[in-house]
């Protein structure tokens, strides 16, 4: 790949995840449809892992399909474009466990931005389906590399061939 196609992706990537931080900053702490409108006069918070999640499987029916899927799934996909992103970003962060190690500490900042201000509720649930999230965006970067490496390596009879067989 030339150097000057390289250096436009990783310039569109950067814009991408700089917009991505500014949508997760704003679902965080000021999305009034996921309950940012106004701090609490008290600290919130869950040190207990599973509990929320064990609450939400339960009582899914009374809290409606919607809030289920939003506070189960909707924390893993918020963090997988954070995965998918930071090994394209950095070649240090191109390994499963620094990502991981990266998404944790990205999702504690937030849930400790989130417990100082009084804002939504400090949750090790969250930490934990966060941090998968971003374990999935990097397992999907690294398939998303496998496949065009993979094709891109094939020498042109080799791409006609497989292109006839599909």
């Amino acid at each position: 790949m030339k150097t000057q196609t390289r250096t436009l992706i990783r310039a569109v990537c950067w814009l991408l995840f700089i917009l991505y931080l500014i949508g997760i900053s704003y679902f965080m702490f000021f999305s009034e449809r996921f309950g940012r409108s106004g701090n609490t006069e008290e600290y919130r918070y869950n040190l207990v892992l599973f509990r929320e999640i064990r609450r939400f499987i339960t009582y899914r029916k009374e809290i409606g399909l919607e809030g289920f899927l939003v506070n189960i799934f909707g924390n893993v996909l918020a963090f997988a474009p954070y995965g998918f992103c930071l090994p394209m970003l950095s070649s240090k962060d191109n390994r499963l466990f620094r990502v991981l190690i990266a998404t944790f500490c990205f999702s504690l900042l937030i849930e400790c931005i989130q417990l100082f201000y009084k804002i939504g509720c400090f949750d090790v649930d969250d930490l934990f389906l966060n941090t998968i999230g971003g374990v999935i965006g990097f397992l999907t970067y690294r398939f998303c590399r496998w496949i065009l490496r993979r094709h891109t390596n094939l020498k042109p009879k080799e791409r006609k061939q497989g292109e006839n067989s599909v």
